[in-house]
């Protein structure tokens, strides 16, 4: 009865802090300068690399859209602003979110080890769950190998073959992890920033192991239907994208072959980058996450206390959240992410009131130089969003 009392709580508050976002009313949209800049900006993306680009500004004045490309190759429709995607490692932000919820309600330490809740999960090839903190986990200190990098655990990430082998495969969490600690650890716990989607997939059974409910119930219940995301879904084993929907195209390096990989059962993702989601969603929630209202304030001050991030200079990293330096000066927050076909990132001002998210449905790894004209291209449009 305890932790139902704590779950209604935690359920209120977010409620709450919901109906002091819907309260203000809305304001007549952007100027049309930067709706052109949009505009121009995304098309940019779009001839930089990727097959079709979509974004969504977010100010104190309204919302602007623009879009660019195609969603679909094969029947030549045009790229949405509202179509959903999927947005991979976002996932992580709201992830974080549920944790550090649980911290504020006493439930959970960012001091835990993963053995505290997960005994012997992690163990094994230098791998010591008595060593490793919930804090570690959500900063990407653990040190743990990210299992997206054996081959063996997740081929579709790297063929044409391996995807339609394995694109209605079912993962366990435990599979995933077990995969990633055959292998000896990156680094002693604590002793540097390496970003592993193994963290956050261990991350998930411990809230399911603090709350006795799967992960995606929990961001599910706590975040998305408080807020309203009604274009936001946790698919799992469903592989199939609510409509309007981009297609996603991956080009593997292994052959050059760009494939539609649309379809995917994201349990290979976890709580590592299972989403499935709309620009406009992505800027309410980031937005509603900057201005304090799903976090107390000593969990919030947790969430954006960063180490930097190796080689990009400027750049830290929080607790689900990132850091980029703004070219008119201070920084923006953030949290993008990648799936198979797909990369979206997005951006939020320090107090919260501008926020811009960008979509691709296009990943290039045989071409590297025309993937990183898409991302700075994606990058200069959300500087350029922010700063305006």
């Amino acid at each position: 009865m305890r932790a139902a009392r704590r779950r209604v709580t935690a359920a209120l508050a977010a409620l709450t802090a919901v109906a002091a976002l819907m309260a203000a009313a809305p304001g007549p949209a952007p100027g049309r300068g930067a709706a052109e800049a949009l505009r121009r900006d995304t098309e940019t993306v779009h001839t930089a690399g990727a097959v079709g680009a979509a974004a969504v500004l977010d100010t104190p004045s309204g919302t602007v859209g623009a879009h660019a490309g195609q969603a679909d190759l094969r029947t030549g429709a045009p790229m949405r602003a509202d179509a959903h995607y999927r947005a991979g490692s976002t996932v992580k932000t709201f992830v974080a979110t549920v944790a550090l919820q649980l911290v504020g309600e006493g439930r959970l330490s960012l001091d835990d080890t993963v053995d505290r809740w997960l005994p012997g999960v992690v163990s094994g090839h230098g791998n010591d769950g008595r060593r490793i903190t919930v804090r570690q986990l959500l900063q990407h200190t653990s040190g743990l190998r990210g299992y997206t990098s054996v081959r063996e655990v997740f081929p579709a990430g790297y063929s044409a073959r391996g995807y339609y082998e394995n694109r209605f495969r079912h993962y366990t969490a435990e599979e995933l992890v077990d995969g990633a600690t055959r292998y000896p650890p990156n680094s002693t716990p604590g002793a540097a920033y390496r970003y592993s989607n193994t963290n956050y997939v261990v991350v998930g059974m411990i809230v399911e192991r603090v709350t006795g409910h799967p992960w995606r119930a929990e961001v599910r219940d706590r975040i998305i239907r408080p807020l309203k995301l009604t274009g936001t879904t946790l698919p799992g084993d469903r592989p199939y994208l609510p409509a309007p929907y981009a297609h996603g195209y991956h080009t593997y390096a292994e052959d050059g072959r760009r494939v539609d990989t649309t379809i995917f059962n994201s349990t290979a993702a976890d709580a590592s980058g299972d989403l499935v989601t709309t620009p406009h969603d992505i800027n309410r929630f980031f937005t509603t996450l900057l201005t304090g209202r799903l976090l107390r304030p000593a969990e919030f001050a947790e969430m954006r206390r960063t180490v930097p991030i190796p080689d990009e200079p400027g750049r830290g990293a929080g607790l689900g959240l990132e850091t980029t330096p703004l070219s008119c000066g201070g920084f923006y927050w953030h949290h993008g992410g990648n799936a198979l076909g797909y990369s979206s990132e997005n951006g939020v001002t320090t107090d919260g009131r501008r926020a811009v998210t960008v979509s691709t449905n296009s990943f290039d790894e045989a071409d590297t130089a025309r993937q990183e004209r898409a991302d700075k291209a994606v990058k200069a449009l959300i500087d350029h969003a922010l700063c305006r």
